[in-house]
């Protein structure tokens, strides 16, 4: 460790470093806060990403973070990271500054600079012996000289606070100017670092451990350092927490540098860094097993060392453009948003760039991820990702890159009360109102950033939380018609669950076409029926695989729906019934995503088959029983129901194969099966 005095320097490793401004815990003493300006060759900050404190914790380079409070058994300790090979070339010296927002530095006992290589040990340390009336602090400073980094032990104070500091190096600051009060922070379990008693290396590496984002990114622990020469293994036998870690690497030279998990039998399981970079340092994701400890083999032939991290030491995406180079791990707090990429294709301007997004909801399972980038060479693309928290994972990508992030502008779904349109963004719930309370309505829907499947849903909420399926974009797409307000009620609370944007807005009923003869469409639609009740074929006419594809009768004012058909997935048409009550009104909607094609034909009631002594059919059917009363005998080999309709054809009474022998008189009768079926008439 070396001791310096004011104004001397001293250089220090060119490589991950940690500085702790250090006082004496001493009641009454004034709170101190640190922050790090980065500045360039005229000795100004280049804009407001420059300052690094509390509330902007991470410069968007990921050179400076600001880590935190660290308490010890006498003396408290704020911490700062910096990563000296991303500091851009631009910037010239980062200053170590710090202010008291309730005192002066003359009244701060045992003030100290402290700098902590890598391996644990202390490289310099500097005593503030003539701080007095000061409100504001440059400690020391980080500069470059002949390609080296130095530290200087400055020692100069404002009494003008954070303000004057701030304006002397290009910070323009407002009035009045907000401190950057640190909020309470939980004391960081490990002993600060002090001159008199240098815990042992592994104490010190872990000391600055707080979260490093206030998104849930997942728990916090230890990080694990090992190093070594040549071949070796890795293992961490400390507790990880369930979900991924990551796993950062760094070497000399450009040596090939291959790093592998190893399985239960101390076998290669799965590549974690591949690559010849010059001076390799990158980040990657693992999973590691939950029932022993995560082991990893490294080959190389230089100096290496691998860092264990959590999720929270991702580097930080906001606003401004972040730098890279080869694989690493990058969160994302904000709102859905575009990001730039852009990729230089590496050394020989070919090499692989692939580019992954896990969303937190999905972190304890690697392998449900979007790509976004998959591409050789040169890149320069434009991708859209969800709202945050979630992690952008660069798994391969041996070259300088770019991401900048251009959040969505944030719509207010509240405005479509004057409007009928309510927008949004991602989950949400918001209360639709009836634009004619008494009479239903038409509601357009439109999530353009979803896909057709379960992740997309909405569901009606009632008064008392409880929440019913309404729409889903496994049969209805992300795009097209539905009815709601089926009742007449004034409005209607709705939850929202999706990727992305959305809109729903409201119609008048009458836009629905109304319903003279046989007709096609695409998509999930409504239409208006006036006529008596009647039987339908329902028909899938698109070429996809599997496409969902169902019908329904509803009718104001009761709010029932009930089914006509269901293709089930196939192409051959389906006969249904279609529910009408005659005090109400009448519509049919269409549930299909919005690329599947369909038509629709009505039919009149002696299409149903006459119900013999045994009578067998596949899938969904109508049959009708003309003769007196007898016993029926449902027979099928896949989940069926069997419906017993009244004259408005409204199925009142479900028969299963379980539960008969049914009585049954003149009626109509409507299977529902996934197979095939029998219907044994008995006299």
């Amino acid at each position: 460790m070396t001791h310096i005095a004011k104004g001397a320097n001293t250089p220090v490793p060119a490589g991950l470093l940690k500085v702790a401004v250090c006082r004496r815990k001493v009641p009454g003493t004034p709170v101190v806060d640190v922050s790090a300006l980065l500045l360039d060759a005229a000795g100004k900050v280049r804009g407001d990403a420059d300052l690094v404190f509390h509330n902007q914790s991470a410069h968007p380079s990921g050179a400076v973070r600001h880590l935190g409070t660290g308490d010890g058994a006498d003396q408290l300790a704020e911490w700062l990271e910096l990563d000296l090979p991303r500091v851009e070339p631009a910037v010239q010296r980062v200053l170590i500054a710090a202010s008291c927002d309730d005192g002066t530095f003359g009244a701060v006992p045992g003030l100290a600079v402290q700098t902590v290589a890598a391996d644990g040990s202390i490289v310099v340390h500097y005593d503030v012996t003539d701080a007095g009336g000061e409100t504001a602090f440059v400690l020391g400073e980080f500069y470059r000289r002949n390609g080296e980094w130095k530290f200087r032990a400055v020692g100069q104070g404002w009494d003008s606070g954070l303000a004057g500091l701030a304006t002397d190096f290009g910070i323009v600051v407002a009035e009045p100017v907000p401190m950057p009060v640190a909020p309470p922070v939980a004391p960081v379990p490990n002993p600060v670092v002090t001159k008199a008693s240098v815990p042992p290396a592994a104490t010190l590496i872990s000391a600055p451990v707080p979260a490093r984002s206030p998104a849930p990114l997942g728990p916090d622990f230890t990080p694990h350092t090992q190093s070594g020469r040549g071949n070796g293994v890795v293992s961490v036998d400390m507790p990880l927490p369930p979900g991924p870690v990551i796993v950062e690497a760094r070497v000399r030279g450009d040596e090939w540098l291959c790093v592998e998990t190893l399985n239960r039998r101390n076998k290669d399981e799965e590549t974690v860094f591949n690559t010849t970079l010059r001076d390799f340092h990158g980040r990657a994701l693992v999973q590691p097993p939950r029932d022993r400890p995560l082991r990893m083999k490294v080959n190389y032939d230089g100096d290496w060392t691998i860092t264990v991290l959590p999720l929270s030491a991702a580097r930080p995406l906001g606003t401004q453009t972040l730098k890279g180079r080869g694989p690493d791990v990058v969160s994302y707090l904000g709102t859905m948003a575009d990001v730039k990429v852009r990729f230089d294709g590496g050394a020989d301007r070919g090499e692989w760039f692939v580019l992954n997004c896990h969303e937190a909801g999905h972190f304890d399972d690697l392998d449900d991820h979007e790509l976004l980038c998959n591409e050789t060479g040169k890149l320069k693309q434009t991708v859209p990702v969800p709202d945050g928290p979630l992690l952008l994972v660069i798994e391969h990508g041996d070259g300088d890159w770019e991401l900048t992030a251009r959040p969505l502008p944030v719509r207010d779904p509240s405005a479509g009360r004057k409007t009928g349109a309510y927008q949004g963004r991602g989950e949400n719930t918001v209360t639709l109102a009836n634009p004619r309370p008494g009479r239903p309505a038409l509601v357009q829907y439109d999530f353009p950033g979803a896909k057709a499947d379960y992740s997309l849903e909405v569901k009606t909420v009632d008064e008392y939380g409880d929440e019913d399926d309404w729409l889903s974009g496994h049969d209805r797409g992300t795009r097209g018609t539905a009815v709601l307000f089926a009742d007449g009620r004034a409005e209607q609370t709705v939850r929202v669950r999706c990727a992305g944007e959305w809109t729903l807005r409201l119609l008048p009923e009458e836009e629905a076409p109304l319903l003279t003869g046989a007709t096609e469409g695409k998509g999930s639609t409504v239409l208006r029926y006036q006529g008596p009740p009647m039987l339908m074929t329902v028909q899938r006419n698109s070429r996809g695989d599997n496409e969902p594809l169902s019908a329904w009768s509803l009718n104001h004012p009761y709010g029932k729906s009930a089914l006509i058909a269901d293709t089930l997935g196939r192409r051959r048409p389906t006969l249904g019934p279609v529910w009408v009550d005659p005090g109400g009104t009448c519509f049919i909607t269409v549930r299909a995503t919005e690329g599947t094609k369909w038509r629709l034909e009505p039919a009149p009631l002696d299409a149903a088959p006459v119900l013999g002594a045994r009578t067998p059919g596949d899938r969904y059917g109508v049959v009708r029983h003309i003769g007196p009363e007898a016993e029926l005998v449902v027979v099928g080999t896949a989940m069926i129901h069997v419906f017993e309709l009244d004259e408005n054809l409204f199925p009142h009474r479900k028969l299963t194969a379980s539960s008969g022998p049914h009585r049954v008189s003149s009626t109509f009768l409507h299977v529902r099966s996934l197979g095939e079926w029998t219907l044994e008439l008995r006299p």
